[in-house]
């Protein structure tokens, strides 16, 4: 259960004012269809953090638990510090595509890779071993932060502070941080 909890809240903090946060709010703007794009993040996201937790577990077999929770810890600080710089996406940018679901799916995986998310995910999996728990955790995650940008739009990140968010964001990943290092050392 710590590693569904872990995942879940991982992900939903690092997702605030993530670029595939924004890209959810460019999709919802264009296509105006909420289902359909909701279905195409979920898919897309379970995608993608299935294979990065893939990567994660078979990383983490290789791995003594001490050198793993200390990785895990710098990892978890080094994206306190990336949480605080604001990502943007083009809102000029073309979405291909005419249809929501298809443009979503393509559109957010692609998005995905590389994404803060997604290396927490690969970091998660290593750490807890879990697969099944991680990549429910973290796409649960990625869906309770994003579902409301789909409904409600520009009104709702209008009204967002953003940066008070991404300071306490970075400041959660530094306490989580802190843990699995302490966890490293005492061990």
């Amino acid at each position: 259960m710590e590693s569904f909890l872990v995942s879940l809240t991982t992900v939903a903090i690092a997702e605030m004012g993530d670029r595939t946060q924004l890209l959810s709010l460019l999709l919802a703007a264009k296509f105006r269809k909420p289902l359909p794009i909701i279905a195409g993040i979920f898919l897309a996201t379970i995608a993608n953090h299935a294979a990065a937790g893939f990567v994660g577990t078979w990383f983490g077999r290789y791995l003594t638990p001490r050198l793993l929770d200390g990785i895990v810890g710098a990892s978890l600080v080094v994206m306190a510090l990336w949480v605080l710089k604001p990502d943007t996406v083009d809102e000029n940018e073309e979405i291909s595509g005419r249809n929501a679901f298809f443009a979503t799916l393509g559109a957010f995986f692609v998005a995905e890779i590389g994404d803060k998310t997604q290396i927490a995910t690969v970091a998660l999996a290593a750490a807890y071993r879990d697969l099944l728990a991680v990549v429910a955790g973290t796409t649960t995650g990625m869906m309770l932060a994003n579902i409301p940008v789909v409904f409600l739009g520009d009104s709702f990140a209008k009204r967002l502070p953003l940066r008070a968010i991404r300071y306490a964001c970075s400041a959660l990943f530094v306490a989580i941080g802190i843990v699995f290092l302490t966890r490293a050392l005492a061990s």
